[in-house]
């Protein structure tokens, strides 16, 4: 397939992102790829409004993982972190209190939730934010994949029945304990792209889908109107990488949301579901674990260049080698 011939600026790179593992691949992109353009598409499906403010936690998480900010233990909210207005909330008895917003990180929110609501978009709030942060100045945009509201919701039956909760409750509060039912974005059928999404797209180099959730992170982007018809429509080659290793997601509880889809926790199942682009899916490559190294028949039957690699984020060197290999893969597959 052709694509477009890259820049001498760099490589135009198209990343749709989410959670911990989206912004772990980010870092060792910039550090594989000196000079590259990357356009992040991030997921507000996540999106809550907590305590009057509006908390917008995978864009914060790219935003201070590039930026320098993150909790690294902990892959998110903010480094030297204090929780003293979450203390004195619990002590007021205010409600929810199994989400912990630190000192630091409300700041953040203060700001959105004031420019939200002096009229300015999702998108332009973003970009104030991440100037901050200084994403302008390694060549990444941070593009939200909607100014409209979308929540991402999860059917759950428990003690209380059947209901619906926000995403953020499943992950944090049950800790996905009760089977996911179903996983509901809601709002993004009424969605338009955010400003700069389709375009971005369509004068990528290369699209890569970083191992983040397949279900609510880079699920939910691909549940925008358009989104996943631009990247099937992409001049670039669009590969991926598996965001599980030997049958278990490699952090979080991916295999919860992914089992209420209909969607084993296997790496050639994961490719199964995004699909071939030959055949009106989304890829071109993908890449499995070493340990997955059986799957790469099965997933290449499918009409979808495999290989196979270490895909564990160690560190910095090992999330390098990742974009690296995705990187390989893509001229791979252009030429």
């Amino acid at each position: 397939m052709s694509a477009p011939t890259p820049s001498p600026a760099g490589p135009r790179v198209v990343v749709p992102a989410g959670g911990i593992g989206g912004a772990r691949f980010l870092r060792g992109l910039l550090a594989a790829a000196p000079g590259a353009r990357v356009d992040v598409i991030g997921n507000t499906g996540d999106d809550i409004t907590l305590f009057g403010l509006r908390v917008c936690p995978d864009l914060d998480t790219v935003m201070y993982t590039l930026g320098g900010g993150i909790h690294e233990e902990q892959g998110w909210g903010r480094a030297d972190e204090t929780f003293a207005v979450k203390e004195e909330l619990a002590a007021y008895g205010v409600e929810p209190q199994w989400f912990g917003l630190g000192d630091r990180d409300i700041a953040t929110h203060v700001v959105r939730t004031q420019m939200l609501g002096a009229g300015y978009p999702l998108s332009a709030v973003t970009q104030a934010l991440c100037a901050r942060w200084g994403l302008p100045a390694l060549g990444v945009r941070l593009l939200p994949m909607t100014d409209d509201p979308v929540e991402t919701h999860v059917v759950v039956e428990d003690d209380q029945g059947r209901r619906a909760v926000h995403f953020q409750e499943y992950w944090v509060r049950l800790r996905a304990a009760p089977p996911a039912l179903s996983v509901v974005p809601v709002g993004a059928d009424a969605a338009r792209p955010g400003p700069g999404v389709l375009e971005a797209v369509a004068d990528a180099d290369v699209v890569l889908l970083p191992p983040s959730n397949p279900v609510v992170s880079i699920g939910t982007v691909l549940a925008v109107p358009g989104v996943a018809d631009a990247l099937r429509a992409a001049g670039a080659p669009v590969v991926g990488l598996s965001p599980v290793v030997g049958g278990a997601p490699v952090r979080g509880m991916a295999d919860k949301v992914l089992a209420a889809i209909g969607v084993e926790p296997t790496a050639a199942a994961v490719a199964a579901h995004y699909g071939a682009r030959g055949a009106g899916g989304l890829l071109d490559g993908w890449l499995v674990d070493e340990r997955d190294a059986d799957a790469v028949a099965e997933v290449e039957a499918l009409g979808i260049r495999c290989r196979a690699v270490p895909l564990l984020m160690r560190d910095l060197e090992a999330s390098a080698a990742m974009a690296r290999a995705a990187l390989d893969l893509a001229a791979e597959v252009r030429a």
